[in-house]
């Protein structure tokens, strides 16, 4: 077989009869297999018919007339191979040839071959990222570089997914069909695709001959895409109103395609817009405004970044954007109005009010103050302690009854809202704000024991009662008052003070028992109420003697004897000091041993007689607490023993 044709086919050869024989009829119905198309498979497969006992030749010529292969077959078919790579409409020939050599003349059939691979075919260039607005995203495939195939480009295929090594079509060389995802031909170039996933996406392309042969190489694109809208912050704004301009600063970020510029995509921005007005906007993921103007202020934000994607609210590609984030600025600039009440409330006179108005932001009662001071003193205004406040006023209390007589004068500082304040010292209705003390009804508080006297002494355990009355005006008594009662007891006791309560009667009159315990002073306290001031009674003092037992083991001392044992006890002390005292009758007490008791206030001590002159006298024996440190009690003494010296 010449230049490389395949397989050459044997041809049987018709012997002819004689030289005076007719030519061979040429074979009839020449035709390929599959038709006169276009193909990329090398062999054709071709049928005729004629006279079985013939011998047939065929020859292919290219599409220059060269001859690029030939053969012979005893049959009426016959499968002939072209060169690969040699493309182009080819022509087979057919003739018969009898037993004598004779060859008849040759039937023609074009053989249409093509198993060229188109150039590459890419999308052209796209956005870095891709947002939102970008789908449905259309891609232009460029044409296949080179020369086109002679069966020239029935469409493309394209393979789209996460995977940057997934091609269009299965086999190496070629696409079926069913593979090609564009058709019509080489101009329909323009890809669809509705939707993808964020993150990285791989497109590739091929072209595809006539043939179904794809390109060599296959185009590539990635498609980064990011349809979230950047995170955009607000700085600047106040929680609540204001006194002053504000400073905005919205700050936008992105963790995709990011606030940077990117190649092909749009330009990242950053807005904020005050109300109805022009945004400012600037490029890049910063930008700030200054609000001005006094009132209630919407403020919006929003950015886009490196995909396009913008929380403005717009209209975009039929697509409405997501709304942008808000925030209130409230600015008041204006101080509010404020007046004290035009007058006094006569069952709480003591409450100081101020009135506050303010139409923008508001009275802000929580905050500010009142003070007073003695008229036309000149002094500094002392601020009264603060009231719960009322709506749009601001209180404080004025204790009065601890104030001298006298006009005073009172000055308050009020607020708004947005911190703006106001100095008053004035009335609602113009007048100055003074009130003359004493606003409140006066009162009087006697107390005291047994006669009225302001100071008792009583032993240890005793309950001592104390009384009083309770009267304003003239001697007009004050039933069902509360009283405090403050005992504060001398240093040592525990606890230090006790406080009670006690009321008065219907004609103003009270009584109360103390309870036992340590010497103390006692106040006795009305503290008043909102048109009665307050009154304090004479303080009261009540001394408690201590309080000693003594024992002595016998009535009888032997000069010279066994020792007298004296035992006792102290009352509520432990560990106190107790002097033992002696007398004949007609002297005074002398002390001859101090003992200390323990820590059950018991104390013992022994005693011998050992002067001659003890002999037949009467003694007298006693313990005596004196005064000492921490010891919340007046000294005192025992009962006294009697001893008989012999």
């Amino acid at each position: 077989m010449r230049r490389g044709v395949l397989a050459t086919v044997a041809i049987a050869l018709l012997c002819c009869a004689g030289p005076a024989a007719a030519s061979p009829p040429a074979p009839t119905g020449l035709s390929v297999a599959g038709g006169a198309t276009w193909r990329a498979n090398s062999a054709f497969y071709l049928s005729w018919s004629g006279p079985s006992s013939d011998s047939f030749h065929y020859r292919v010529r290219d599409q220059f007339g060269a001859v690029i292969g030939e053969g012979m077959t005893p049959y009426t078919g016959a499968t002939v191979h072209l060169i690969p790579g040699h493309t182009g409409i080819h022509t087979a020939q057919v003739w018969l040839v009898d037993g004598e050599g004779n060859s008849g003349p040759a039937a023609s059939v074009a053989l249409y071959f093509d198993d060229a691979r188109p150039g590459t075919s890419a999308p052209w260039p796209l956005p870095e990222w891709l947002g939102r607005a970008a789908f449905p995203l259309h891609v232009r495939l460029t044409h296949p570089e080179g020369t086109q195939p002679l069966s020239g480009i029935v469409g493309y295929a394209v393979s789209l997914g996460g995977s940057a090594d997934e091609e269009p079509c299965l086999a190496a060389d070629r696409c079926s069909p069913a593979e090609l995802t564009l058709v019509g031909g080489i101009e329909n170039d323009e890809l669809e695709i509705p939707a993808l996933p964020e993150g990285v996406n791989h497109l590739r392309t091929v072209a595809v001959s006539g043939t179904g042969m794809k390109s060599a190489q296959s185009g590539h694109a990635v498609l980064w895409v990011d349809m979230a809208d950047p995170v955009t912050r607000l700085t600047g704004a106040p929680g609540g109103w204001t006194s002053r301009a504000v400073r905005l600063t919205a700050t936008a970020t992105d963790s995709d395609s990011g606030m940077s510029p990117r190649s092909g995509g749009p330009p990242t921005f950053t807005a904020i817009r005050v109300d109805d007005g022009v945004p400012a906007v600037a490029l890049g993921a910063s930008v700030g405004t200054e609000v001005i103007g006094e009132g209630v202020h919407q403020v919006a934000y929003y950015a886009r970044d490196a995909a396009g994607n913008v929380d403005d609210g717009a209209l975009s590609n039929s697509v409405r954007n997501r709304a942008p984030r808000t925030a209130l600025v409230r600015i008041d600039r204006t101080p509010p109005g404020a007046g004290f009440a035009n007058s006094q409330d006569p069952r709480d006179p003591d409450l100081v009010r101020v009135q506050i108005d303010d139409a923008l932001s508001g009275a802000d009662p929580g905050r500010g103050w009142i003070g007073v001071r003695l008229a036309g003193s000149g002094d500094r205004f002392e601020q009264l302690p603060a009231a719960p406040p009322g709506p749009d006023e601001l209180r404080a209390r004025w204790s009065s009854d601890a104030y001298p007589q006298g006009l005073y004068e009172f000055r308050a500082l009020a607020y708004d809202a947005a911190g703006n304040t106001t100095v008053v010292e004035r009335r609602r209705n113009g007048s100055p704000m003074t009130l003359s003390n004493p606003l409140k009804a006066t009162s009087a508080l006697r107390a005291g024991f047994r006669h009225g006297r302001l100071s008792r002494a009583a032993p240890l355990g005793s309950r001592v009662r104390i009384a009083g009355r309770l009267t304003t005006g003239r001697n007009t008594s004050l039933g069902g008052m509360p009283l405090r009662i403050v005992e504060r007891f001398a240093p040592g006791a525990r606890p230090a003070v006790r406080v009670s309560r006690a009321r008065t009667g219907a004609d103003g009159r009270f009584s109360y028992r103390l309870a036992p315990g340590p010497s103390r002073a006692v106040a006795v306290n009305f503290a008043g109420h909102a048109t009665l001031a307050r009154a304090s009674a004479p303080a009261l003092e009540l001394r408690v003697r201590s309080r000693v037992r003594l024992r002595v083991s016998r009535r009888v001392a032997r000069v010279g004897g066994r020792p007298v044992v004296f035992r006792g006890r102290v009352f509520a002390g432990s560990r106190r000091s107790v002097q033992l005292q002696f007398r004949v009758p007609g002297l005074p007490w002398t002390e001859f041993r101090t003992v200390r008791a323990n820590r059950g206030g018991y104390f013992r001590y022994r005693y011998r007689f050992s002067d001659d002159d003890s002999r037949g006298a009467r003694f007298q024996f006693r313990a005596y607490v004196p005064a000492q440190e921490n010891w919340p009690y007046e000294p005192g003494g025992s009962r006294p023993v009697l001893v008989r010296g012999k």
